[in-house]
């Protein structure tokens, strides 16, 4: 357009229309130079629209939305719950024979379950009615002896397993205190437990040649019997939330399958779960 524009101003300089005089003459440069201004403006303006148009064709990157999120604190632990449940691995160093000279290691598990009283004292709440029960079992040594676990022909043995097995069933009833060492983070309590524990000591006589009896004495094991038992210790539990937590229970285990009574060492670890509101 604006090349066609200056071939027309040519042609009319050429012809002589341009030969003007006076006013009219600078009318028509006037006019003229607006009209050039104007048709200049309209092409950058077509330009620009041009550019938008392809710039707004052209495929948009998808953009994920951002939403605002939030890390809330977990709920503080007000230890006002009715009920509590604990479950955990145990060790435990016990003796299986009165005369034995070793002591011998236990593993298993325990599951415990406590009942808070309700109170409007503090001392009343912090006192926790339980129920503990407890599944031990480890190998033990024996004294020596000329007893194999399977006898043949050829080498005479009695039978005897000279590293037999031995496990324990515990169930015991008793307290539990909370004490006022307490927080959002942790709790210390203490407790007393007593009850049965049944130990079985003959499970390695397998194919014996002898009598249970005359196996028991070339041992030096308890025979099978129920006898007293009680756990006393703390326990420290991490809240991980109101509701759990991790908790460590050391205890001395104070047995009476002998002639005596003999104390023992045995801790736990496990995890509490808190349930119901008083």
């Amino acid at each position: 357009m604006l090349e066609e524009m200056r071939r027309r101003m040519l042609r009319l300089k050429t012809s002589g229309a341009w030969k003007l005089t006076g006013a009219r003459r600078t009318g028509q440069r006037a006019f003229f130079g607006v009209l050039a201004t104007g048709l200049l403006m309209t092409g950058g303006t077509l330009g620009r629209a041009q550019a938008t148009s392809s710039s707004a064709t052209q495929p948009t990157q998808n953009t994920v939305p951002i939403t605002n999120t939030k890390i809330a604190l977990a709920a503080p632990a007000t230890y006002d719950n009715k009920y509590e449940i604990y479950g955990g691995l145990n060790f435990m160093n016990f003796q299986a024979g009165q005369s034995l000279p070793n002591r011998m290691n236990l593993g298993g598990g325990e599951v415990l379950g406590t009942y808070w009283l309700p109170g409007d004292h503090w001392f009343t709440r912090a006192i926790g009615v339980g129920v503990d029960y407890r599944i031990d079992a480890g190998t033990t040594p024996v004294f020596a002896n000329s007893g194999i676990t399977r006898p043949t022909s050829t080498t005479g043995g009695t039978g005897i397993n000279n590293r037999p097995l031995v496990y324990l069933n515990t169930i015991m009833a008793g307290a539990q205190y909370r004490t006022k060492y307490r927080n959002h983070y942790a709790a210390l309590n203490f407790h007393g437990y007593g009850g049965v524990s049944h130990g079985t000591f003959d499970y390695s006589f397998k194919d014996l040649v002898v009598s249970k009896a005359e196996a028991y004495a070339a041992t030096g094991l308890y025979s099978n019997r129920t006898k007293p038992i009680a756990a006393l210790g703390a326990s420290i539990d991490f809240n991980r939330s109101k509701n759990w937590a991790i908790r460590v229970s050391p205890d001395l285990i104070l047995e009476h399958f002998g002639t005596e009574t003999r104390e023992f060492f045995s801790i736990s670890g496990g995890v509490v779960y808190r349930i119901g509101k008083q």
